[in-house]
């Protein structure tokens, strides 16, 4: 199965030139979006990256821009490891259908990902080994001047759709591929990754009721989402979760409680608990494993065990934390994320050989449409706290801790 070999870095790279592509664009049938800002001359070359955290549909997403850009006559490059490849010397490569071919079940990315590369505050480390952070946005304009670079492709969350901003405040035309397992970018109504996240997180859900049955204990699963419960919830009621508590209703422990006391003397010795990275109790504050560097949220973690510590010593039940982590973000994509990323790719790849850029594509409903990038952002898709999941979580039994 090809691969793409990834380099170590390069010092930070000079201005250059680099030969012209060639190839005959072929003009797709569908009409131009009326929000798209036209290019001045025909695209001719593309770059495409993933930034930010990895999710499973990202293959999809690049083998579908690839194998259509190709056809549309349109030469492609890839920037490794997020924006390491226009950062530094030797990190562009040059993709073919080839390149893609095998990769539609792979997790992961084939260019690789990186959250720490933000162009706009990169760390870089002095002689004396401190980490410092620079703007080298100029460098990446020159690595495209320098290949030549008409349209950039970027796949990522709002951190990466804010770099798309700059850059195009500073003349690139840019278009954007929204990608979070989370499923909390307001201007799609899903993401790919999310439903690979909660077909993972069911699994194990489902993995965890013989055990705690088995022990009579009550099973804490803490699940991925940050500040949105999408993943907690849509796991939680697939997987017959006895409580839920996501980061929308900070959770009250007594209801809790007495939810797992009234269990009990039904004669049930078990309760599966489903907890949000983000959840925190009524009152309380979130709970976190590290702070954010510049440019970068503070990292979540121990949420599962702050709840599992407000229990102790007041159910009649051992507790077992289990912290799903990464698994959620690896593995093969599910059939709805290889489709909605293949998707996505496609509709990019038509935007980019018509010169319209300025756009991130979407899903609305059962459509792909575009979004300008500068509405993209500002604000996360939360999980509406009177919203139908919300009232069916509440109408099969299920204790929200508010």
């Amino acid at each position: 199965m090809p691969q793409t070999v990834r380099t170590k870095n390069a010092p930070i790279p000079k201005p250059g030139t680099a030969a012209k592509s060639s190839g005959q664009a072929v003009k797709p049938a569908r009409k131009p979006a009326s929000t798209a800002r036209k290019a001045k001359h025909a695209v001719k070359r593309a770059c495409i990256l993933t930034g930010g955290g990895d999710a499973p549909g990202l293959n999809a997403v690049i083998r579908a821009f690839v194998k259509t850009s190709i056809d549309l006559g349109v030469e492609v490059y890839g920037s490794e490891d997020g924006f390491e490849g226009l950062i530094h010397e030797g990190r562009l490569v040059k993709l073919k259908k080839s390149s893609v071919r095998g990769i539609l079940p792979r997790g992961g990315s084939i260019l690789g990902c990186s959250n720490r590369s933000n162009p706009f505050a990169y760390p870089i480390r002095d002689d004396k080994g401190v980490e410092r952070y620079h703007d080298v946005s100029e460098q990446v304009l020159a690595r495209i001047r320098e290949h030549q670079i008409d349209v950039l492709a970027m796949v990522g969350g709002d951190g990466t759709m804010s770099y798309a901003r700059e850059l195009m405040k500073r003349g690139v035309p840019v278009i954007g591929v929204p990608k979070t397992i989370d499923n909390d970018l307001a201007a799609t109504d899903y993401t790919f990754g999310f439903d690979t996240a909660v077909e993972t997180a069911t699994w194990a859900i489902d993995a965890l009721h013989s055990t705690a049955e088995s022990h009579d204990r009550v099973m804490i699963v803490e699940l991925m989402g940050r500040d949105a419960g999408w993943i907690s919830l849509h796991a939680g009621i697939a997987g017959g979760a006895d409580v839920i508590v996501i980061p929308e209703l900070p959770y009250d422990v007594e209801r809790i409680v007495a939810k797992i006391h009234e269990r009990a003397a039904r004669g049930v010795t078990f309760s599966i608990v489903v907890v949000g990275e983000g959840a925190r109790p009524r009152g309380g504050t979130v709970s976190t494993v590290a702070r954010g560097r510049k440019g970068h949220l503070a990292r979540l973690g121990g949420a599962g065990q702050a709840l599992a510590d407000l229990l102790t010593g007041r159910i009649p039940h051992e507790i077992r934390v289990t912290v799903l982590g990464h698994l959620q973000r690896g593995g093969s994509p599910s059939a709805f994320d290889r489709l909605l990323g293949t998707r996505f790719g496609v509709e990019a790849a038509w935007l980019c050989q018509r010169g319209e850029t300025g756009l991130m594509v979407a899903l609305r409903g059962q459509d792909i449409i575009t979004v300008p990038i500068e509405a993209v952002g500002g604000h996360s898709k939360l999980v509406p706290t009177d919203g139908e999941l919300v009232r069916v979580a509440r109408a099969v039994g299920v204790e929200l801790g508010a």
